[in-house]
C-alpha cells in the first residue's frame, strides 16, 4: 500500500474524534398515560438532536405505536432495528415523554446486545397541566427504568437532572457529555497501538503490560528501530513521499537553523512512520528516543509525534504505550489534540501550582504561538552533541482549562487503572526550554500524594478542554477500569 504524496494519516480514532455521533432513540411509553405527549417528545428530541449534531437510530411512527416502545412485539421491533445497525450506533437515549414501560425498554437493550453506553432522560411535568389528560409521571417512570436495567445487569447513564427539558441548555449539556462517553467507549474497545522501539533502559516507569489490554480489546504492534531505519535506507532523497513529508514539516513549525539533512532524515522517517500506521490501522503510537535515535540516526523524532498527535493520531515518547492509550482517550473525548508531559517541577511555594514540561513533542495546538519554533534537544545534546538531536518543539502551553489522564497497567492486581480530573493552564511567569507549562489543581498536593501512593508514572496526558466526567464515566463504569476522579 502507497500513501498519498502528502495525505495525513487517518485512523479509525481520529475518525470517531471527528464524525457525528449515532444514537439508537428509544421513546418510552404506557399504554394509560398521554399518547399526545409521545407523538410530541418523540418529534422534539429528534430535533434537538440535530441540533446537536448527532444522527438518531429509531423506529418508524407507522413501524410502532407513535414510532415508541411499550410491548414485547415493539422492543423486538426496535432490537432488530438497532442489531442491523450496530455498526454505526455509539449510544442509546431512552427518553420518557411520559412514564414509560421499564420492562420494554429493558429488554429492548438486552436483546439489541449492542453493549453500548445508555443515556436515561425523562420529561419534567408541568405543575400548571396536572390533570388525567396531560400528566407525564416520567419523574417515577425513570425510576423504575433504572431499578429493571440494573436488574438486567446493563450500565447506563444519568442526566445531571432527574427531570429535564430537552430543549434546555441542561439538557444540551448532558448530550455532549454523553457524546463524549461514546467516543471514548468506542475509540478503546477495539484501539490498535504501535510501539516503535524497546523501552529506553533507564525507564522502568514507562513499563505496561500488553496482555491486560489485550484482554480489553486493545492491540499492541510492534516495530523494532533498525526495522525502522532498514525501511528509510531504502527510500531515495528525491522520492516524492520524502519530499512532501519534507514540505508538510516546513510548514508546521519553524525550522530556521536546522541543517537540510536533519530535516531530510526526519522527512525519511516520518513517510515510514505514516506508512506502518496506515499498513496496520494503528490508532496511536509510542516511540522510543533515549538516545539510540539520536546516536545512530541523528535525529529526534519530536517533531514528527507532534504533527501526529495534532492530527489526533497521538504519539508518546519513551515507547509510553499507556501514555499514548490516555492520550487516545482525551482526544476522542474533546476532538482535540493531547499531549503528553512530566508532572515536573513545584512552582515557587504554591501547594497548587505546578510546573509541567517536557523535551518536546507536545502538538502545535497547545501552544501560545501558532507555528512553534523547532530545536535541538538541549538535554540529549549534552551526551550526544547537538548535531545528531534536531527536531524537538519549542513552545509555552496557553493558557487555558484542562483535563489530565493517566492510564496504567497493574500487573500485580490484574487491571487497568486510571485517575483523571481537571485543572487550569495559567500566565504565571515561567522561562525555560522544551515544551513546558503552568498549571493550577485544586487540591493538588493529595493528588500527587495519591500519584506516589499508587506507583503511578510521572507522565501524565494533558487536554485542553473539560471532559473529566465523561473520561471518568466512560473508563469507570462502561470499561470496568477502576478510576479516581480528583475534584
Amino acid at each position: 500500500m502507497t500513501l498519498p504524496m502528502s495525505a495525513p494519516v487517518t485512523t479509525n480514532a481520529s475518525t470517531i474524534a471527528r464524525r457525528p455521533v449515532t444514537l439508537g432513540v428509544i421513546v418510552g411509553n404506557r399504554g394509560f398515560f398521554p399518547k399526545h405527549l409521545v407523538s410530541k417528545g418523540r418529534q422534539t428530541i429528534l430535533e434537538v438532536l440535530a441540533k446537536a449534531g448527532i444522527n438518531a437510530v429509531l423506529v418508524g411512527e407507522n413501524e410502532t405505536a407513535y414510532g415508541a416502545v411499550e410491548s414485547f412485539r415493539e422492543a423486538q421491533i426496535c432490537a432488530d432495528l438497532f442489531r442491523q445497525r450496530r455498526d454505526e450506533i455509539d449510544g442509546i437515549l431512552v427518553t420518557l415523554p411520559n412514564f414509560g414501560d421499564e420492562k420494554a425498554i429493558a429488554n429492548t437493550l438486552r436483546m439489541a446486545g449492542l453493549d453500548v453506553p445508555v443515556l436515561i432522560h425523562a420529561f419534567p411535568d408541568d405543575i400548571a397541566q396536572m390533570g388525567i389528560n396531560d400528566r407525564r409521571d416520567s419523574f417515577c417512570g425513570k425510576m423504575s427504568v433504572c431499578n429493571n436495567l440494573r436488574q438486567y445487569n446493563i450500565k447506563y447513564t444519568l442526566t445531571s437532572l432527574h427531570t429535564v427539558d430537552p430543549t434546555s441548555d441542561s439538557f444540551m449539556a448532558d448530550l455532549k457529555r454523553f457524546a463524549a462517553i461514546c467516543r471514548v467507549v468506542r475509540g478503546l474497545r477495539r484501539a490498535r497501538m504501535g510501539c516503535l522501539g524497546a523501552r529506553p533502559a533507564a525507564f522502568n516507569t514507562v513499563r505496561y503490560s500488553e496482555k491486560l489490554l489485550e484482554h480489553h480489546g486493545i492491540s499492541v504492534e510492534t516495530l523494532d528501530l533498525s526495522e525502522a531505519f532498514g525501511r528509510i535506507e531504502r527510500l531515495a532523497d528525491d522520492d516524492p513521499r520524502v519530499a512532501a513529508k519534507r514540505a508538510a514539516i516546513e510548514r508546521y513549525a519553524k525550522t530556521a537553523g536546522v541543517p537540510d539533512h536533519s530535516l531530510l532524515k526526519m522527512a525519511k522517517f516520518g513517510v515510514v512512520l505514516d506508512q506502518w500506521m496506515t499498513d496496520n490501522a494503528l490508532d496511536a503510537t509510542a516511540i522510543q528516543c533515549w538516545t539510540s535515535m539520536e546516536e545512530y540516526f541523528g535525529i529526534v523524532p519530536c517533531t514528527l509525534m507532534s504533527m501526529a498527535s495534532n492530527g489526533l493520531a497521538p504519539s508518546a515518547c519513551e515507547t509510553d504505550i499507556a501514555g499514548s492509550l490516555a492520550m487516545l482517550a482525551l482526544a476522542l473525548a474533546s476532538g482535540k489534540p493531547s499531549a503528553l508531559v512530566d508532572w515536573n517541577n513545584n512552582y515557587g511555594d504554591d501547594p497548587d501550582k505546578g510546573v509541567v514540561f517536557h523535551c518536546s513533542n507536545l502538538p502545535k495546538d497547545v501552544f501560545v504561538d501558532d507555528i512553534p519554533v523547532m530545536h535541538y534537544q538541549e538535554i540529549i545534546a549534552g551526551s550526544v552533541g547537538v548535531d545528531g538531536t534536531y527536531g524537538t518543539i519549542y513552545g509555552r502551553v496557553k493558557q487555558d482549562p484542562f483535563t489530565y489522564l493517566r492510564i496504567s497497567t497493574d500487573d500485580l492486581a490484574g487491571q487497568i487503572t486510571a485517575y483523571v480530573g481537571e485543572g487550569v493552564f495559567t500566565n504565571d511567569p515561567m522561562t525555560t526550554f522544551g515544551g513546558y507549562g503552568v498549571v493550577q489543581v485544586p487540591r493538588f498536593q493529595e493528588l500527587l500524594a495519591y500519584i506516589c501512593e499508587h506507583g503511578y508514572e510521572h507522565h501524565v496526558t494533558i487536554n485542553q478542554a473539560r471532559v473529566a466526567s465523561a473520561v471518568w464515566e466512560a473508563l469507570d463504569k462502561y470499561l470496568g477500569w477502576p478510576t479516581y476522579y480528583h475534584r
